[in-house]
């Protein structure tokens, strides 16, 4: 008879293992508050917000690796206004915090600041590998995207995921967060139909006050019907208190297939703080088998 599997070896703490956070430029006070609840190498992603500027970006990037973790920089394609401005990031983050990982996004404005209309222009740009960047993270959407129908968002995950394999760049896919496992394991399962293989971060939301969650579940079209709440865990009916992701976690955990999904960690989105994020995290582990 084969032996139980031991807790290290449970499917939620596979899933678990070597998750990632993400922060703003001005949460270098809460990075250092949550210091000693992270696990040193952490991946900690840095925006690139409008109401930031380069200074602030990579001073965030800077803290992360002077605290014993792996900064992810983002950087916004309709935000940078030339490629000047591009290199003068990718020269900064190199020189100040030894990034070697970077996040790239489309960004919010509706028009480009400059030459870069999406992800991929930054890619293609040939900037990211001569400045010493050998992986990247691109974005995902199992939800969809408010502004974007989906055959778009398909048809851009395969072009960037072709052009990182084309330019021997390693690669993560970050999806935006949600508060339903149903829609997530189908878009995995459809990503390694299409042959995206790169590894995938789901994006979880950290605990936070329920109305601060279905706030930015609005701003960035994530699902929150009744249903779907109740299935999270909590209700739309009384929006105090508030909510982790433990559901979430357990159910994904359970249904992953790696031949049908593929590789997959997750990423938490700090709406409630980096501290409370990491504690709930560890608190999680220890009260989960």
């Amino acid at each position: 008879m084969s032996a139980e599997p031991s807790p290290v070896d449970s499917p939620v703490r596979r899933l678990l293992a070597d998750f990632s956070l993400e922060m703003t430029g001005k949460d270098i006070p809460g990075l250092q508050e949550a210091k000693n609840s992270i696990p040193p190498g952490t991946r900690i992603n840095v925006t690139f917000l409008g109401n930031e500027d380069l200074p602030m970006r990579v001073a965030a990037a800077r803290a992360v690796r002077e605290l014993g973790f792996a900064p992810v920089p983002h950087v916004s394609a309709r935000r940078l206004a030339s490629e000047a401005e591009f290199e003068e990031f990718l020269e900064a983050l190199k020189a100040q915090a030894a990034a070697t990982d970077l996040f790239a996004v489309g960004g919010d404005p509706a028009e480009p600041m400059g030459p870069y209309p999406d992800s991929l222009s930054l890619i293609r740009s040939g900037l990211l590998e001569r400045h010493g960047f050998g992986h990247v993270s691109i974005s995902g959407y199992p939800e969809g995207h408010p502004d974007i129908d989906d055959a778009t968002l398909w048809r851009a995950l395969e072009d960037k995921n072709a052009a990182l394999r084309e330019r021997g760049l390693e690669g993560t896919i970050i999806t935006q967060f949600g508060f339903d496992t149903e829609p997530v394991l189908a878009w995995l399962a459809e990503a390694r139909r299409r042959g995206v293989d790169y590894p995938v971060r789901i994006g979880v939301p950290g605990p936070a006050g329920i109305r601060r969650l279905l706030s930015f579940a609005k701003r960035f079209g994530v699902a929150s019907s009744a249903g779907i709440a109740q299935k999270y865990g909590f209700s739309l009916a009384n929006l105090l208190g508030t909510a982790g992701p433990d559901r979430f976690i357990k159910d994904l955990a359970a249904e992953l297939d790696p031949d049908v999904h593929g590789e997959v960690r997750l990423h938490f989105y700090t709406f409630g703080g980096l501290l409370a994020t990491a504690d709930w995290i560890g608190d999680f582990l220890r009260r989960t088998p």
